[in-house]
């Protein structure tokens, strides 16, 4: 994780060295930027300039603190500011400690979490003026960005956070167990009209207003005739989970047998997905328990009787097949599900 911190005074840079060795405590990779007269090592010199230094941060860092004063921060970032899933983390500390202020993505980039960490570092008092915190209820957002979940889109996730803060209450549907209280607001009901539903499917209709997150734990298990194409390939994994009503969103990765490791299509489908693709040898297949759709001509090929469900079970850790073995155009297809507990902690 890239930071940077910015300075403009003398006394602003000393505090800016305070806050940035908290971050590399936290395993944050931090550049210090400041006035030319202030730059002592590590701290250096704005790249020419203050504007071309803070365009290069919003590209490269998930982090932007400044310390001084807040107009300078807005001024510096407006040009950059790009959509709300996409903008780092921006931070205003006064040059004196006093106050810790998130002013650009306060949940999604972590802003909020960030500046109540800091500001209990440096001795200060954090600065929260987001609707759902300082009413004290749930910020979907920022819970799915903590927990590496994803959001059906964030239009819902903005319904839904305005359902919550006018009802004061919302439903909650999980397909999976919960372990741990709920947070504020929440109610393990479908009898609202503002809901979070937490699943892999594509669709599930349960509440007028909705927002579903999605954890990445369907792993898909391919098996195909040597050349078969990326677009084949594609098209038998997207109706295969079109069918069972899965998610995209909701798919970790692709896995196969090793003798597919220069399968250009193969290779080619994950990296257009943006999934990563991971290769298990026929002893590791067949180590892997539990009834599974066998073909002698598979085995006699390749040396397991079965590639498909065997990789996505694998992939999975042991998970459960959610789909069996799916066959068209020389692929095979199938999907395992991890276990997953769903847990609201530190929210």
């Amino acid at each position: 994780m890239n930071a940077v911190v910015f300075s403009f005074t003398k006394a602003g840079t000393a505090l800016g060295g305070r806050a940035a060795a908290f971050l590399q405590q936290n395993g944050w990779q931090v550049r210090r930027a400041t006035l030319a007269k202030f730059a002592v090592p590590p701290a250096v010199s704005f790249d020419p300039s203050l504007r071309e230094e803070t365009g290069r941060a919003f590209q490269s860092a998930r982090l932007l603190l400044f310390v001084g004063a807040a107009a300078i921060a807005v001024r510096s970032i407006a040009p950059f500011i790009r959509k709300k899933d996409q903008d780092p983390a921006v931070i205003v500390i006064d040059e004196k400690g006093q106050f810790v202020i998130p002013i650009l993505s306060g949940h999604i980039g972590r802003a909020n979490d960030w500046a109540r960490q800091l500001a209990e570092a440096i001795g200060g008092q954090a600065v929260i003026t987001t609707a759902t915190d300082v009413n004290a209820l749930f910020a979907v957002d920022e819970w799915a960005a903590k927990a590496g979940l994803r959001l059906s889109s964030l239009t819902e996730a903005k319904a839904f956070a305005a359902g919550l803060l006018e009802r004061g209450r919302a439903g909650l549907y999980s397909e999976f167990p919960i372990e741990g209280p709920l947070p504020p607001g929440l109610v393990m009901t479908t009898d609202c009209e503002t809901g979070l539903i937490v699943t892999t499917k594509e669709n599930l209709s349960l509440f007028q207003t909705a927002v579903m997150v999605r954890p990445t734990i369907l792993h898909i298990g391919i098996g195909c005739r040597r050349g078969t194409s990326s677009s084949a390939i594609e098209n038998v994994v997207s109706s295969a989970l079109k069918e069972a009503n899965l998610s995209k969103e909701a798919v970790a990765d692709v896995s196969t047998i090793d003798v597919k490791r220069d399968e250009e299509g193969l290779l080619a489908f994950a990296k257009g997905q943006s999934w990563p693709i991971y290769f298990f040898s026929a002893g590791e297949l067949n180590d892997v328990p539990g009834s599974f759709t066998a073909s002698s001509f598979v085995r006699q090929t390749v040396g397991t009787d079965n590639v498909c469900e065997r990789a996505a079970v694998k992939a999975s850790g042991g998970g459960k097949l959610v789909v069996s073995k799916k066959a068209g155009q020389g692929i095979t297809v199938a999907v395992a599900c991890e276990s997953y507990i769903l847990r609201f902690l530190n929210v």
